[in-house]
């Protein structure tokens, strides 16, 4: 009852990419301007902002469901690369008030997916423990 991998890899999937999801709910109702104003400012195309559909919406529901698991993951894990990179490097060694790291929330969502993407999604999911990408 206790050793079911199976189960933890649901756990995570629902957590990671059921927590990401707010995040890309959030951004369709509010807009994202913000980040293609980032994308500018680092002499990116602003039309790669539409990519956050992509990594907080889409990639979130594959990973709940886990269909395309370990691709919807890579997906995410890149979001969270360039949510660093272009928001978040000044806080790259620092830490709150209370002591913690500042990009905690963005290092678990990162170091998340790439379990996923390393565990695969298992047997509770829409593709199986079984495909390449699942």
């Amino acid at each position: 009852m206790f050793n079911n991998p199976d189960a933890g890899k649901l756990l995570l999937r629902l957590s990671v990419g059921g927590l990401m999801l707010f995040h890309g709910i959030h951004k369709l109702q509010h807009g994202y301007g913000f980040e293609e104003k980032m994308l500018l400012k680092s002499d990116l195309p602003g039309y790669l902002s539409h990519g956050i559909l992509v990594g907080e919406i889409l990639a979130p529901l594959m990973i709940v469901l886990g269909f395309n698991t370990r691709a919807a993951a890579l997906v995410e894990a890149f979001v969270m690369v360039m949510a660093v990179y272009l928001v978040h490097m000044g806080d790259l060694w620092s830490f709150t008030g209370q002591g913690a790291y500042a990009l905690e929330l963005q290092a678990l969502y990162l170091f998340g997916s790439l379990a996923i993407f390393f565990l695969g999604a298992g047997r509770y999911s829409l593709g199986g423990s079984g495909g390449r990408w699942n």
